[in-house]
């Protein structure tokens, strides 16, 4: 009995401390930003300008793994029971009104919540089970493809912009 409170305690608190978990659902792992409300984490996407929430379904299950906040390493895995609240429920408003704090970058923060009513869908991943067994291997796996991209073309006058300024400081 103690040992499962202490493994609550453990998920509570570093899902709470992350600002990104880790989830599989039946597709490919994904980094998403959630919010710690009510005994579980909470996530919404799959609406325009929102993170992709990819085989995460309603009465389905889903790995949760947290990362440390300061080093960045695998802290703890849990199963969760993933729940899709309904739009304007008691429950859901409560859980927006938590993610809606946390929303970095928001085109609309006034009318985000209407907007994930009407496009996204917000989920409730409920803990089910800690697993304390360490992995075999490295658990690395390639980039899924994005059509996001940071690398464009460098402009003609770069390289001898880059030049003068090592002339005039060499």
């Amino acid at each position: 009995m103690t040992s499962h409170l202490l493994d609550r305690a453990l998920v509570e608190e570093a899902t709470k401390k992350s600002g990104l978990v880790w989830v599989r659902g039946e597709g490919p792992v994904r980094a998403l930003w959630h919010v710690w409300h009510d005994g579980a984490a909470h996530i919404v996407g799959d609406g325009p300008g929102e993170q992709p929430l990819p085989g995460l379904a309603d009465g389905g299950d889903a790995e949760v793994t947290v990362r440390s906040k300061d080093k960045g390493g695998r802290l703890v895995v849990w199963s969760a029971r993933v729940t899709e609240l309904a739009p304007r429920s008691e429950e859901w408003q409560a859980a927006v009104a938590e993610l809606k704090g946390k929303r970095l970058n928001a085109p609309d923060a006034e009318q985000m919540p209407e907007r994930w009513a009407r496009e996204c869908r917000v989920l409730r991943l409920e803990l089910r089970e800690v697993t304390t067994e360490l992995p075999d291997g490295s658990l690395a796996a390639a980039p899924l493809p994005t059509t996001a991209t940071t690398r464009r073309p460098a402009p003609a006058a770069l390289p001898r912009l880059l030049l003068k300024r090592r002339k005039r400081h060499g």
